[in-house]
C-alpha cells in the first residue's frame, strides 16, 4: 500500500513537472506609454512615471503586457514577430534575439480577421 502511494505521488509530480508552459508565437501590434506610478520630488511635487505597454497578438488572443520595472526602458519594435511563454501573470518573450519579461495587464480575444471587400461587378 505504501509503495502504491509512493508510485502515485511520483507519477503526479513527474506529470506536473513535464507540463511546462507551452511556447506561443505572435506579433507585437502596438506600443503605448501609460502611467505606472509616481515619484516624490521635493515636498509638494510629484512626477508621474511612464511605462511602455505592448499589445502582443496570437491567433486567438491579444495580451496587454507592461514592463515590470520602470528602469527597463528599451523600446521593442512594433510588427516584430515574438516567441512567448505565459506563466501566471508574467510573460517571457523573445524579439529579434533579445529576451524580455513583462507583467500581463489584461487579455482579450483577438479581433476577427476582416474579410476582403467583394470585387465590384464588371458590366
Amino acid at each position: 500500500m505504501k509503495q502504491m502511494f509512493l508510485l502515485l505521488a511520483v507519477l503526479t509530480l513527474s506529470m506536473s513537472a513535464g507540463a511546462k508552459d507551452k511556447a506561443m508565437s505572435g506579433t507585437i501590434v502596438s506600443e503605448n506609454s501609460v502611467p505606472c506610478g509616481s515619484e516624490a520630488k521635493g515636498k509638494k511635487q510629484t512626477i508621474q512615471l511612464m511605462c511602455q505597454e505592448y499589445v502582443l497578438r496570437t491567433d486567438a488572443t491579444e495580451y496587454h503586457v507592461r514592463q515590470e520595472k520602470e528602469a527597463h526602458k528599451e523600446m521593442i519594435p512594433v510588427n516584430a514577430p515574438a516567441e512567448m511563454t505565459l506563466s501566471k501573470d508574467k510573460m517571457k518573450f523573445k524579439v529579434n534575439g533579445k529576451s524580455y519579461e513583462m507583467l500581463v495587464v489584461s487579455e482579450s480575444a483577438a479581433p476577427a480577421a476582416t474579410a476582403p471587400a467583394p470585387a465590384a461587378a464588371k458590366p
